[in-house]
């Protein structure tokens, strides 16, 4: 069982940079940290999204465990006119990563995508995007 969202989010993004270190290697942009998206490489673009809270278990007004539902989003970026076969390789190992996965407490649903989406960054950047729900259970 995870305590915190920090907790959930160390999960995620920990199993994501351990991933994309191995070979091939790819640049990883997370949540409100500098980024310069390279030019001449594919990279990925990690975002956490929290949803619904809940009770899981009912215990003294101030203490018990949540339930957390939240989603994933990894989006994919590759080269313009260059192929789509680069993105969805990289997709299809972040859908492994966590595709029916339990992860340190985090419970990951089948993963959604690779779904091609419009870049909203810059006609220079192919752009695919793998979704996955996940629960965690918060104290």
């Amino acid at each position: 069982m995870t305590s915190t969202y920090n907790d959930v989010r160390a999960v995620i993004e920990g199993r994501i940079a351990t991933e994309m270190a191995g070979s091939p290697a790819y640049e990883v942009a997370y949540a409100n940290t500098a980024f310069t998206p390279p030019t001449d490489a594919p990279w990925l673009s990690v975002q956490i999204n929290f949803g619904d809270n809940a009770y899981f278990t009912l215990q003294a007004p101030t203490t018990g465990t949540n339930r957390q539902a939240g989603v994933l989003i990894v989006d994919v970026f590759s080269g313009v006119g260059v192929g789509a076969a680069a993105a969805y390789t990289i997709a299809g190992r972040v859908k492994d990563l966590f595709d029916r996965k339990t992860v340190s407490g985090v419970i990951f649903d089948a993963a959604s995508g690779p779904s091609q989406i419009a870049s909203g960054l810059s006609d220079s950047f192919f752009q695919v995007q793998v979704s996955v729900s996940f629960d965690a259970y918060l104290s």
